[in-house]
């Protein structure tokens, strides 16, 4: 598996950056995670949105979905232009039906719901959800391949339930919207001190930050978070890649 960051901001991209935005490659398969402002600009650094096989959502706050209406409108003029693409399906929840509704477009798009106790096959991957704490319905996932995991905590304050769920994971791409000395519980929101816990007790290998805060030194997340965790430890970056 390949993943590469395309955006890791929350809430908003910073200037000439994007929110969450995460595309996940294996066996030529083309998965976009999540779809936030400035992603769909972003990914066309590297892929092209015609050639995106399918896109998981966690939830449907605008820092996590604002570019899906771009999405399907590029998917529709790219058609109009002779790239005829099939139907892009787009996971959601569909615990907010008026959401879940918009993902379905023409025959441009179609949404699929996942549920939580359930494995959905998507291409070559493996995956499974976990709800998490936050504000709206939202999901976190277990994304498996080739012997490998990568674990997605999308927006959530910590729950004890992530420790089995990111247990033994290759990576943790893991939410750090607050410092260690801020309490982001009732945001629905974890902080550094918060993904280093959950990275030393569920034994992942690797921790990556992201959904990161707009103000003060982003690096002293790393040293908040290893104060708990004893593995790697890094900030997400726009088109970081990791191969697992």
């Amino acid at each position: 598996m390949k993943l590469t960051v395309i955006g890791f901001w929350g809430g908003y991209p910073k200037q000439n950056a994007a929110s969450s935005g995460y595309l996940l490659e294996h066996e030529g398969f083309q998965l976009l995670i999540d779809c936030g402002s400035g992603v769909l600009s972003k990914l066309q650094n590297i892929i092209q949105p015609e050639e995106l096989d399918a896109v998981l959502l966690s939830h449907y706050h605008p820092d996590h979905i604002a570019d899906i209406g771009v999405l399907q409108h590029a998917r529709l003029i790219q058609g109009l232009l002779g790239k005829k693409t099939p139907n892009l399906p787009l996971y959601g929840h569909d615990l907010d039906s008026y959401e879940f509704s918009k993902l379905t477009y023409k025959e441009i798009t179609k949404g699929v719901a996942y549920h939580p106790g359930e494995i959905h096959t998507v291409g070559p991957f493996q995956v499974s959800f976990l709800k998490t704490d936050h504000p709206v319905p939202c999901y976190a996932m277990r994304i498996e391949a080739a012997g490998k995991a990568i674990v997605y905590t999308a927006d959530s304050s910590f729950k004890d339930e992530f420790i089995e769920f990111g247990q033994n994971a290759d990576l943790l791409l893991c939410e750090c919207n607050f410092y260690g000395h801020q309490n982001g519980k009732s945001a629905g929101h974890m902080n550094s001190i918060d993904a280093g816990k959950f990275a030393q007790k569920a034994g992942v290998k690797k921790l990556i930050l992201t959904h990161l805060p707009h103000y003060g030194s982003v690096s002293e997340l790393i040293t908040e978070a290893s104060s708990e965790f004893t593995g790697i430890i890094m900030l997400a970056e726009e088109f970081q890649t990791i191969s697992l």
